[in-house]
């Protein structure tokens, strides 16, 4: 199904099926359409909701992950949703679900992280975005990706835009910068609701190393690899990624969990 951008006050979001709510949070340079392949899947199923995060509007004394985090409870406080959502990001999206998380522990059922930020991420490459450079450009989107065919012209087209507009890049620059500042190890052990970790084995950014660390602080995740799989395994490996979220949401459901 093609994506319909639906709009609530100031937010833009994806909001299809019904049922329990999947909450799904994308990247820096990411997209509603990055999740394509995990609505078609579980939108027969539960209620489905991408927000698209401000990440190039925001005010610019709020361009960082707490400032996002903040954005998230606007939206969910605006969306009327008071049960547990089953919370899903990849990458700054990641981080944003975490912090999110730690502060409202009661609203969040289950975490969903793959390639997430929050304990080290190498951002671009090392790099920020350097305006005008087309194949710096080109070459930072592939290495996102193990294929990368997978970086399409439009998706690089997409992301040069994005990058040689002034007050688009500063904003990237700070939330960059936020997400390498605000370094969650110190709190991970406080979540303890059931969280899986789906991972690319050949993850650029933030590697099978960062993985494993996520596990070891989060006591009640499970890690899962894909190979041949980057930094966006649900684009690069959906019918795998989509497998592994459902066997997860069905060992996971609230009425299996004890009581207390």
């Amino acid at each position: 199904m093609d994506l319909q951008i639906k709009e609530r006050n100031e937010f833009q979001y994806v909001d299809e099926g019904t049922g329990d709510v999947l909450l799904l949070l994308h990247g820096l340079f990411g997209a509603l359409s990055n999740w394509h392949d995990v609505v078609n899947t579980f939108a027969r199923q539960y209620r489905v909701i991408i927000p698209l995060l401000p990440v190039y509007d925001m005010p610019l004394t709020k361009a960082g992950v707490p400032g996002l985090a903040a954005f998230v409870e606007d939206f969910v406080a605006t969306m009327g949703l008071t049960e547990p959502v089953t919370l899903l990001g990849n990458s700054l999206g990641g981080h944003v679900a975490l912090v999110y998380a730690l502060r409202n522990p009661s609203r969040v059922g289950r975490l969903v992280l793959t390639g997430s930020s929050g304990l080290f991420e190498d951002s671009m490459g090392s790099s920020f975005p350097k305006r005008g450079n087309y194949s710096f450009v080109q070459e930072r989107v592939a290495y996102t990706f193990y294929d990368p065919v997978v970086a399409t012209k439009e998706l690089v087209d997409e992301v040069f835009e994005i990058t040689n507009t002034n007050s688009k890049c500063l904003r990237i620059i700070a939330i960059a910068r936020s997400a390498q500042r605000h370094n969650l190890g110190k709190d991970l052990h406080k979540l303890k609701m059931p969280a899986l970790l789906i991972w690319g084995l050949n993850d650029t950014i933030t590697p099978p190393i960062v993985a494993h660390e996520f596990h070891r602080l989060l006591s009640g995740s499970e890690l899962r690899f894909l190979d041949h799989c980057c930094h966006a395994p649900m684009m690069e490996r959906p019918t795998e990624f989509n497998a592994l979220l459902q066997q997860f949401l069905l060992r996971t459901r609230p009425e299996l969990q004890p009581a207390g």
